[in-house]
């Protein structure tokens, strides 16, 4: 047997168990939740209640479930308020602590913990912090002499604050490190350059420090977008599972129709929808990054 066939015998060796483990605990199961989507299946009722209904749930979603519309529509809203703000706030940070400042080290630790914290732990405290008579309301009422205080947690317009709060809170600190991690690489020699022409701090940063780092900017733009559209913990921690609170987001849609009324076929289908609308959205990133990113 020659060396190359002994060499990737090995490789395919090692390979093996990895590749085993995702054939049947990830391709697989997307596999039949693809062919579950245009069933109508209760799990209670074994394999042989599956009947297959074609497109009904997908044309049940969009004609027929208002829920499904709400669902949609705030896992927009998480998206759309997390991202910018948590992108723009660790670039900030990151630019400041790239510098000279005090205590370096443990403010990158400091704000990178969070990411590493468990979601539940974060979503518990942010609960406390907004609850009738936490430390929010209490600050809002005692400092700025607020006579009715927001009811956060009750208030079904008011839910997705604490929600929107913890999730940019949680991922600042990925972020952080990236960005830190990026402008490690800016030549330093672009700076001095334009330091002797005369340029601003302020306009280093939006004329080199911004386009140099672009691409890291590109980068997490859609890692956030991604992470931002399967948001689960924080809506289910802080309103229980945002049943009565108007906060549900799509991932806790299709928790709720699978582990709860056992409607697998309907939760699949939810959850393809789901997966179309974040193929779509970091297609369209990629097609306009062309016009901001910086190679």
């Amino acid at each position: 047997m020659k060396r190359k066939t002994k060499n990737n015998i090995a490789g395919y060796c090692f390979l093996a168990p990895a590749l085993l483990i995702f054939l049947f605990m990830v391709a697989l199961p997307v596999v039949i939740s693809l062919g579950l989507a245009f069933t109508k299946w209760n799990f209670f009722s074994g394999l042989e209640g599956i009947k297959f209904v074609g497109f009904d749930n997908f044309i049940k979603l969009f004609t027929r479930d208002r829920s499904f519309k709400g669902a949609l529509l705030n896992t927009f809203v998480y998206a759309i308020a997390t991202v910018p703000v948590t992108v723009f706030a660790a670039l900030i940070l990151a630019h400041v602590l790239n510098g000279k400042v005090y205590g370096q080290r443990f403010f990158r630790l400091a704000f990178f913990i969070p990411y590493i914290s468990n979601m539940v732990a974060l979503g518990a405290i942010f609960k406390f912090l907004f609850r009738s008579d936490g430390p929010v309301n209490a600050i809002l009422a005692n400092w700025f002499h607020v006579e009715k205080v927001p009811g956060w947690l009750s208030d079904s317009g008011l839910t997705r604050i604490p929600i929107i709060c913890v999730m940019v809170y949680a991922g600042i600190g990925f972020c952080l490190i990236v960005y830190i991690a990026a402008l490690k690489n800016v030549p330093t020699d672009l700076y001095e350059a334009s330091a002797i022409d005369g340029a601003s701090p302020v306009k280093q940063f939006f004329k080199i420090t911004v386009p140099m780092i672009s691409p890291t900017t590109f980068y997490l733009l859609v890692v956030r977008l991604i992470s931002a559209f399967q948001i689960f913990a924080a809506i289910n921690i802080i309103s229980d599972g945002g049943k009565n609170s108007g906060s549900v987001s799509l991932v806790v849609m299709i928790y709720d129709e699978a582990f709860k009324q056992y409607n697998f076929g309907y939760a699949s289908a939810i959850a393809w929808v789901l997966v179309v609308f974040i193929l779509v959205i970091t297609l369209i990133n990629f097609k306009a990054q062309k016009h901001w990113v910086y190679y």
